[in-house]
């Protein structure tokens, strides 16, 4: 089969190239370069730099490149940006994903891997969030990736696509320095920069109903985000007419922020950081932990790296982008 992914030149896309081509896909990128780098984009592989908003170029991309399937990674991303700008995350995440869809439908593509969210849950109250744990989002973001799954599962059923759904926990690491994380968004990134400037990394809250009082996540290995993609694209070759599934990727195993903020200082020789402890964010929930189950039944999946991993590739990838004087 011939892949396009859209997206693949931004940090997971471009480990999903990664991880595609060397089991043996042809791939072909298409991403706005927006946030992606061309750099990223492995040598030999096409890159078609357009807009998921361009269903003339998307239809001609699909045909002349002899596109069989899709991955569907390019998307905003930021929380907090969503919040200010609803209109702007809906055009680009669920009209983008619309007009892709069309030229799928149009050019005769009938199998989508689709990136999806943790987001979609909101703030769920349970130990472990399963792939049945009411949805309920708490941002325009989440809103867009719940809205995503539904019009994909409505096209299963109308167009007999092939579909799986993939809602990511927290992301970290890196297969390679220079595929690194550039965003200074997630937790890992965020302490980087904060003992880059000399300072204390943050804490948002110690008071929450949790082992030491801090939140408690699921945090996953960019490769493993990376494999689930490859998987879930091998499970649709052979998938029947109207398959849609939606599947977590997470390793089932909570780590709480102070945990990794102390992990983080250990690896990057700053033990004697003490953190910095600051009022709870507005809608941060105690614990989002996955259950892993599903995907290990339906794709044979399961995460292989761990805290350590995922830190200490990652800062490679830091100091690569930030080499000491």
């Amino acid at each position: 089969m011939s892949w396009l992914i859209t997206g693949g030149a931004g940090y997971i896309g471009a480990h999903v190239v990664r991880a595609m081509t060397a089991g043996g896909e042809d791939v072909v990128v298409y991403d706005d370069l927006s946030t992606g780098s061309a750099d990223r984009v492995p040598s030999g592989v096409p890159l078609v730099v357009g807009s998921v908003l361009d269903g003339e170029l998307l239809e001609r991309t699909i045909r002349e490149h002899g596109v069989t399937g899709v991955v569907h990674i390019a998307a905003r991303k930021q929380v907090g940006e969503s919040v200010e700008r609803p209109l702007y995350y809906y055009r680009e995440n669920v009209t983008g994903l619309q007009t892709l869809l069309d030229a799928m439908t149009a050019t005769g593509v009938d199998r989508v891997v689709f990136s999806s969210s943790a987001a979609v849950y909101g703030m769920p109250d349970v130990d472990l969030v399963t792939e049945d744990t009411p949805c309920l989002p708490m941002s325009p973001y989440g809103e867009t990736k719940l809205v995503g799954e539904w019009l994909i599962a409505a096209a299963a059923r109308a167009h007999g696509l092939r579909a799986v759904s993939l809602r990511y926990f927290n992301v970290a690491g890196a297969a390679a320095p220079e595929l690194a994380d550039t965003g200074v968004f997630n937790l890992v990134p965020m302490v980087f920069e904060r003992l880059e400037e000399g300072e204390a990394p943050r804490i948002f809250g110690d008071d929450y109903a949790t082992p030491d009082g801090t939140c408690v996540r699921d945090y996953i290995h960019v490769q493993d985000i990376a494999s689930a993609h490859q998987a879930a694209a091998v499970r649709l070759r052979e998938a029947p007419a109207g398959t849609s599934l939606v599947l977590n990727i997470g390793r089932g195993e909570g780590s709480s922020v102070r945990e990794m903020v102390d992990r983080i200082l250990k690896t990057t020789g700053h033990e004697d950081v003490v953190p910095e402890v600051t009022p709870r964010r507005p809608g941060d929930p105690a614990r989002v932990v996955a259950a892993a189950d599903r995907i290990r039944a339906e794709l044979g999946w399961s995460a292989r790296f761990g805290l350590d991993d995922m830190i200490e590739s990652a800062w490679g990838g830091w100091r690569h982008r930030h080499p000491r004087d």
